[in-house]
């Protein structure tokens, strides 16, 4: 049988060869490969990526291909112009025949199926990126064996199942996105001391997370819209050289430590959580967007906040004075942003015919006084201006205890 491969693939190479004294003749194994993979897919009605994949003519060649010598080091498959249909069809194990591969990857459309577990063959792979598509089944433990692996872009599919720890443990990963999935289990560690990127939104994640769960290279950690639970205080105080944080619509539970105000974050999302606990930033917080909202966070609000431009406080458990240099930014236009609502305030020192600017927002209702501005507020906040006298009253009394 051997040879009868052998034999067609020679046959095969004898129609290009002839034309393409230029470039190498392409190994046998590597042709072969192409051939079954362009077999497995096709193009949705609009795309012609596929059109000039004539196996006459030298593959090397061809849109997507990629070779060095006479190996494929490369393969992109599907026009990567944005509104291009895409492909449809499966990814054949014959993938893992191209042995010299550095870069694979799909562009969105309608692949399905799974992985090919015989992925963990090429050694060779720093960039795996198929998003967008219609993948199922599990995430190979195989792919932990790619050793150089540095990307790995699975987002926007149907994977199920847990994210095996071999992969947390590949040495050279930078960026591993694996966002809208089904992926259920704990969230393994990730070792690599390069990694920068980690998206594990909207998934089916949950557990605590290990206080070594992540290197202090991470610059982008976002995991909302999972079951994560416990707390993260611990994380984040190694995690400083975060410019992206967002644990929102989780579980997570405990305090925020203060020193997490002082990163070079410019976007920080922890609302729809259960964190508890005073927030004391240790000076200026330059953080642009701040969402602290829907917690249990307790305490005085931090004047430190006064130079965040939109700050999400509300529905939590803040009480006294409403800081004035909030205030007094508010007015000159520099905060955006300040949603103080479903507290537990009980004053703001502001000129009740003060004009709000019409580029930003106020909204203090349902605190422990009268709005001193009529200011429109989120429909979700309810139409009661004031918190009723005796939540006020049980709560200064559990305050006090």
């Amino acid at each position: 049988m051997r040879s009868v491969v052998s034999f067609i693939a020679t046959l095969a190479l004898l129609h290009y060869s002839t034309c393409s004294f230029a470039l190498p003749v392409l190994h046998p194994q590597d042709f072969l490969a192409l051939q079954v993979i362009r077999k497995s897919m096709h193009d949705l009605p609009g795309s012609h990526f596929f059109a000039s994949w004539d196996f006459t003519s030298h593959p090397c060649n061809f849109p997507g291909v990629l070779c060095d010598a006479d190996r494929v080091i490369s393969l992109n498959l599907g026009d990567s112009t944005a509104g291009s249909p895409g492909l449809t069809g499966r990814i054949d194990p014959a993938i893992g025949k191209l042995s010299a591969l550095a870069e694979f990857t799909v562009v969105p459309g309608r692949i399905i199926g799974t992985l090919p577990e015989n992925l963990s063959q090429l050694k060779n792979l720093r960039f795996l990126g198929i998003s967008r598509n219609f993948l199922s089944g599990r995430i190979p433990a195989a792919i932990g064996q790619l050793k150089r692996l540095q990307t790995l872009d699975l987002s926007f599919n149907q994977f199920t199942g847990s994210i095996a720890r071999e992969i947390g443990a590949l040495p050279e990963l930078s960026n591993v996105i694996l966002c809208n999935n089904r992926l259920s289990g704990s969230v393994p560690p990730f070792v690599s001391q390069t990694l920068t990127r980690l998206e594990l939104r909207h998934n089916n994640l949950s557990g605590s997370l290990p206080p070594n769960a992540f290197p202090s290279s991470l610059q982008y950690l976002s995991l909302p819209w999972n079951r994560l639970t416990g707390p993260v205080d611990r994380i984040l105080t190694r995690l400083n050289r975060l410019n992206y944080l967002d644990l929102s619509s989780n579980q997570f539970t405990g305090c925020i430590p203060g020193i997490i105000f002082s990163s070079p974050i410019t976007n920080l999302q922890l609302q729809r959580n259960k964190f508890s606990g005073p927030i004391s930033p240790v000076n200026q917080v330059t953080i642009q967007t701040v969402d602290l909202s829907f917690n249990r966070f307790s305490g005085e609000i931090s004047p430190f906040f006064s130079t965040v431009q939109s700050l999400y406080l509300n529905n939590n458990r803040f009480w006294g004075q409403v800081p004035g240099g909030l205030v007094k930014r508010l007015l000159s236009a520099n905060i955006q942003i300040l949603y103080l609502q479903h507290n537990y305030l009980t004053g703001m020192e502001i000129n009740p015919t003060a004009e709000i600017p019409i580029r930003s927002s106020l909204c203090v209702q349902y605190n422990c006084m009268v709005p001193p501005v009529q200011t429109p507020c989120p429909l979700k906040a309810g139409k009661q201006k004031s918190r009723p006298t005796e939540q006020c009253v049980e709560w200064k009394g559990r305050k006090g205890n």
